[in-house]
C-alpha cells in the first residue's frame, strides 16, 4: 500500500490541507522530501531553468531597488523555495557585475525540504550564502523576499456551500475499495469565520482558503514593515477571485489524479491574487498593480537584452535563446498564467517593472 495512503488510514480521515502537507512535506514520503522534481527529467519546469535570462532580470530589479532604498551598506535576499539552486546560482553570479550591490548583499535561502537543500548546497559554494529555518531568523534589513513558484506549493483547504451551509473537504479512506476519496464534513465555525473575515465568499460554491500561504505572508509582512523591503512573487493564479476548484496534481509534465500514488507527485492550486492584494494591503504594505510575467519582463527589457546576446552566437544558439523567451513570454505558455505581485513598505517610490 502507498505510504501516504496507509497514513490517512491510521487517521481515519484528514482536512485537505492536512492530507496536501501529508503528501508534499511529510519527512520519509513527502513528494518534496525524497526527490528532485525540477527539470526536463523531473515533473515540472520553472522560469529560472527556462532561461537564464529571467534570473538576469530578477537581479537587476533587486539592484535598482537597493539604488532606490539609498544603497545601503546590507541588502538582505530572501529566495523563498529556492527549487534546487539555479536561480541563487545564477543571481550571484550576475550581481558580481554590480560591485556595490555585491558587496552590501546577503543571500538567504528558505528551504524546508532536506534533500532540495543537500542540491543546493553542492550547487551554491559562496560566503554570501545562509540556509534559514524559517522567516523569524531574519534580523536586520531591508529585505527582498523573492518566491518564483512558491505559494502555489502551499497547503490550502477547500469549502463547499450549500445554501448557508458551509462543508469542509476532507481525504478519507474508504476500507470497501481500500483507497482514498473526499468527503465532506461541516465546516467548523471557527473556519467560516475566518473565510468571511478573508471575504472568501462570493457567488461561486467552492471556496479555497490558503491557510498556510496567508500565515506565511503574515510573517514576511511583519519583517518589511519593521526592516523596510519588499516582495516580490511569481504565480500562476487569477486576479478576479472565482470561486471555483483549482487543485491540481503534476507527474513527468502531465496532470494525474491527486488521490492516486499521493507523495509522488506535486500538488498545486492557483494562487488567488485578489486575496493577497488585500491581506498585504490590509497590514499596511503598498502593492502596486498585478501585472502578467509577460509585462513585467518585457518592461525590464528582456527581449532587448535578448538581441543582444544573439548577435555574439551561432544561428541555432540564438534559435535557442528565443525559443526559450517564448516560453517565458508567450500568452499560451507562461507568459499571462503567470502574474506578477509586488508589495513594499509604504512611502517607498519604488516601481520599476509595473
Amino acid at each position: 500500500m502507498n505510504k501516504i495512503v496507509s497514513i490517512v488510514k491510521q487517521k481515519k480521515s484528514l482536512p485537505l490541507d492536512e492530507f496536501i502537507n501529508l503528501a508534499l512535506y511529510n519527512k520519509k514520503f513527502g513528494y518534496y522530501m525524497k526527490k528532485n522534481p525540477f527539470g526536463a527529467s523531473g515533473d515540472f519546469i520553472t522560469s529560472p531553468l527556462v532561461s537564464n535570462l529571467f534570473t538576469e532580470m530578477i537581479t537587476i530589479w533587486c539592484v535598482s531597488f537597493w539604488e532606490k532604498l539609498g544603497k545601503p551598506n546590507k541588502i538582505v535576499i530572501v529566495e523563498l523555495g529556492p527549487g534546487e539552486g539555479s536561480m541563487s546560482k545564477n543571481f550571484l553570479n550576475v550581481a558580481k557585475n554590480f560591485k556595490g550591490f555585491y558587496n552590501s548583499l546577503e543571500l538567504r535561502l528558505l528551504e524546508k525540504s532536506n534533500k532540495l537543500k543537500e542540491i543546493q548546497k553542492t550547487k551554491i559554494k559562496n560566503k554570501k550564502v545562509k540556509w534559514l529555518k524559517n522567516i523569524e531568523e531574519i534580523n536586520c534589513g531591508p529585505i527582498i523576499f523573492i518566491g518564483n513558484e512558491f505559494f502555489d506549493a502551499f497547503p490550502i483547504k477547500q469549502f463547499f456551500k450549500k445554501k448557508n451551509l458551509f462543508f469542509e473537504k476532507y481525504v478519507s479512506f474508504n476500507k470497501n475499495k481500500k483507497k482514498v476519496e473526499f468527503l465532506y464534513k461541516k465546516a467548523k465555525k471557527s473556519l467560516v469565520k475566518e473565510i468571511k473575515e478573508l471575504d472568501l465568499i462570493s457567488k461561486g460554491n467552492i471556496i479555497e482558503y490558503p491557510i498556510n500561504a496567508i500565515e506565511y505572508l503574515n510573517l514576511i509582512t511583519k519583517k518589511i514593515n519593521r526592516y523596510n523591503g519588499g516582495l516580490l512573487i511569481f504565480d500562476y493564479g487569477y486576479t478576479k477571485q472565482k470561486n471555483q476548484d483549482t487543485l491540481q496534481s503534476l507527474r513527468n509534465h502531465k496532470y494525474v489524479d491527486i488521490l492516486t500514488d499521493p507523495g509522488n507527485s506535486d500538488i498545486t492550486s492557483h494562487i488567488n491574487y485578489e486575496l493577497f492584494y488585500k491581506f498585504l494591503t490590509k497590514n499596511n504594505l503598498h502593492v502596486e498593480n498585478i501585472i502578467s510575467q509577460n509585462q513585467f519582463l518585457q518592461k525590464l527589457g528582456i527581449i532587448q537584452r535578448a538581441n543582444i546576446l544573439s548577435k555574439r552566437v551561432n544561428f541555432k544558439a540564438k534559435a535557442e535563446i528565443f525559443y526559450r523567451l517564448k516560453k517565458l513570454l508567450h500568452g499560451n505558455e507562461m507568459g499571462n498564467i503567470f502574474k506578477v505581485l509586488f508589495a513594499k513598505k509604504k512611502g517607498t517610490t519604488f516601481s520599476l517593472g509595473f
